[in-house]
């Protein structure tokens, strides 16, 4: 297939800037194949009432770090403004970053991180370019390891916020808290995984009233969600890898309840590709521990997950064909129109959709 099959118009204005307040406040979009009507506009709140007791809500735990560093580069005189996004720990003290501008940037120079000292009585965070890549990732080697750098990255980091987002506001105090999911619990993402956020704590005990279990996985969202697929053909696209997990309880309970009959819904794109790395050809989960660069196309074949819910994704986007080969191309086409024409807010603080498939397995 060519990328230019998922392209779509958007209206910058569909783009939310804010997440909804509360967040179960925001609207769902129902999209069931073979179903009258096909398209059904609901709210998060009303989820419990839209799946079935022992069902079971799959969501991704990764937690959010402040991974965007602002700092400047020292040189013979010459001072440079840096911006390093982090995207792979490598070790204590080492991190795998995208910084800008890469090219005023060689091996050996040294970033120094914020001011002087609100990260620790030795003074600011200073880090040595140890390697650059081809394309503007480099390798840095921090002067702290372990706990204390963490605690500086922290102190002196943005919340990496989505591009659509960045370039048109800063990020402030508020997105801490707003990019960032309530069952956030693994440090190592350098993006939220969207769908959990409409989720609070009342949205998940009606839940659970209502006889849904909710079951966590973790999968470390990298910066390579953000990438453009820039292949002609979707073929020819390399997917970005991310480490995943899944314990050896929660595939049993998983197990446990699509054996019962229930259904797997998965809370995001995120929890769907970890769930169908990890099931086997019969579609039982099994423990995982890796990285994944699975690639959902339309044509692929879902081996365990029933249901999806996610937001609304980029048009020519790796997600957005995601969703196409869940509940295909011409009906997402359509449901994507519906949401625009009705209002419905776009990416990652917007608006949600529960999506069924196109072949029911």
């Amino acid at each position: 297939m060519k990328t230019a099959d998922f392209d779509f118009e958007l209206p910058q204005e569909a783009i939310a800037l804010r997440p909804t307040e509360p967040r179960d406040a925001a609207r769902l979009l129902v999209v069931r194949p073979g179903a009258e009507p096909e398209l059904e506009d609901q709210t998060m709140r009303n989820l419990p009432l839209l799946l079935r007791k022992g069902d079971v809500l799959v969501v991704n735990d990764t937690k959010v770090i402040p991974a965007r560093l602002h700092g400047t580069r020292e040189r013979n005189g010459v001072s440079v403004e840096v911006e390093a996004t982090l995207i792979k720990r490598l070790g204590p003290e080492r991190w795998q970053a995208l910084a800008r501008p890469a090219k005023r940037l060689e091996p050996g120079d040294r970033i120094r991180f914020g001011h002087e000292s609100r990260v620790c009585l030795l003074g600011a965070l200073d880090a040595t370019v140890e390697e650059k890549g081809e394309g503007g990732e480099i390798t840095l080697r921090f002067d702290f390891h372990g706990a204390v750098l963490d605690d500086a990255i922290e102190a002196l980091g943005h919340m990496p916020l989505p591009p659509y987002i960045a370039s048109k506001r800063e990020d402030d105090e508020r997105d801490r808290g707003d990019y960032q999911t309530m069952f956030a619990a693994h440090e190592g993402s350098v993006a939220a995984p969207t769908a959990g956020l409409h989720f609070t704590d009342l949205l998940a005990a009606n839940l659970r009233d209502a006889g849904v279990g909710i079951e966590k996985v973790t999968l470390h969202v990298g910066a390579g969600t953000f990438l453009p697929v820039k292949a002609d053909d979707v073929a020819e696209h390399k997917m970005h890898a991310e480490y995943g997990q899944i314990t050896a309880e929660t595939a049993d309970a998983i197990n446990r309840a699509k054996q019962s009959g229930g259904r797997l819904i998965a809370v995001g794109t995120t929890a769907l590709r970890l769930l169908e790395s990890a099931s086997d050809s019969n579609g039982k989960i099994k423990p995982f521990a890796a990285e994944t660069d699975i690639f959902i196309t339309p044509g692929y074949r879902f081996r365990s997950v029933d249901a999806l819910l996610t937001n609304f994704h980029l048009p020519r986007s790796t997600l957005f064909m995601l969703v196409s080969a869940f509940s295909g191309l011409e009906r997402m086409k359509r449901a994507y129109a519906h949401a625009i024409a009705n209002g419905y807010r776009f990416y990652s603080y917007g608006d949600g959709s529960l999506l069924f498939p196109e072949s029911p397995r």
